[in-house]
């Protein structure tokens, strides 16, 4: 199996900064996209970010110019600034996993989420 272990969540100031980090462990060939998705209380769970393997990275709307994301081989980190109220919710790390090279799909892997709270 496959497991995502997810830290540096908590309780941040508005303006202030987090970095949040997930760490995929287990059965792994290959990894394919890795990234972080927010569900906050009462919503639908939304895309953060994400990067690919050859580096390309996706930002929500929301996060651009706040936030960057980066990989090594089975870790992905968040760097949250200029974190705003909007910011508080449960963060998921994401990873696209192949067990085997032969695989012809890859397996989607969600950690159990860390919580962000952005207040004052």
């Amino acid at each position: 199996q496959v497991q995502l272990v997810e830290s540096g969540g908590g309780l941040v100031q508005p303006g202030g900064s987090l970095r949040l980090s997930c760490a995929a462990s287990g059965k792994i060939f290959s990894i394919g996209i890795m990234g972080w998705y927010r569900q906050a209380p009462g919503k639908q769970r939304e895309l953060v970010a994400t990067v690919t393997g050859d580096g390309s990275r996706n930002f929500a709307d929301s996060v651009k110019g706040r936030c960057t994301i980066g990989r090594a081989k089975n870790r992905v980190d968040l760097q949250m600034n200029s974190l705003k109220a909007e910011d508080t919710a449960v963060y998921y790390c994401n990873v696209q996993v192949k067990q085997n090279w032969d695989d012809a799909l890859y397996l989607e892997v969600w950690g159990r989420g860390t919580l962000v709270t952005v207040s004052s």
